[in-house]
């Protein structure tokens, strides 16, 4: 039997929100502004480039101040061309908190759960494509919560970001569940602080982390069977 929560937490990007969309839609909107191509490759490059940064994040090793810009950086010297990264970096955030596009499939089940639990976001991203993302989706009004890392100065897997959000809904860590993407900061977060978790996995990824999620799904539709 399932366990019965007081209330749940879920991530943004890969998970209700498509970032990969998102994404693509920002930095060729940004390379075109700026007469550069936003070939496959180029894509390819900065996504390597980005993820890598994001980890660093992740372990606390980089300020999001820094990575926002360093990634573009990085990119344009690889690229061998010269671009001001910090311009370019302002142009690419505030396109890409146009974005707001969601998963199919992310508005019933946020409706669904929202009639059954109060609901809190808690992202990584920055606040400058974040909020503006949150506020223009359709699921807006079914969340409680807006926990933003940049905004609390509190990143996850740290608990006391998941503490934060917790206490925004009234409720004890142990009794909430985390539904995200992220093994490593999603999934691990909510295994710090003593909470259930649910491995949101569309792409059907193998898990060699040693990370172990309470529930994993394959759908966002699946969540409906566990909650």
């Amino acid at each position: 039997m399932t366990k019965r929560y007081s209330a749940v937490l879920m991530d943004a990007d890969e998970t209700l929100f498509d970032f990969t969309r998102a994404e693509f839609f920002a930095l060729e909107a940004s390379f075109r502004a700026y007469s550069l191509d936003p070939s496959p490759a180029t894509i390819a490059l900065y996504d390597e480039i980005n993820r890598a940064l994001w980890r660093k994040f992740e372990r606390g090793e980089i300020a999001q101040e820094v990575l926002k810009v360093q990634r573009f950086e990085r990119l344009f010297t690889e690229l061998g061309v010269s671009v001001p990264a910090a311009a370019f970096s302002e142009a690419y955030i505030e396109t890409l908190g146009r974005g707001a596009f969601l998963i199919p499939g992310a508005e019933e089940l946020c409706a669904y759960l929202a009639a059954k639990y109060p609901l809190a976001l808690v992202t990584n991203g920055l606040a400058k494509v974040q909020r503006p993302r949150f506020e223009a989706s359709s699921i807006r009004r079914h969340f409680r919560a807006l926990v933003i890392s940049e905004e609390v100065g509190i990143a996850k897997p740290a608990p006391e970001i998941f503490w934060r959000a917790c206490e925004a809904l009234g409720s004890d860590a142990k009794d909430c569940i985390m539904i995200g993407d992220s093994l490593a900061s999603d999934i691990a977060g909510a295994a710090g602080c003593d909470m259930d978790s649910c491995w949101v996995n569309l792409r059907g990824a193998v898990n060699d982390t040693g990370i172990e999620p309470t529930f994993e799904v394959r759908s966002l539709a699946e969540i409906r069977e566990i909650l």
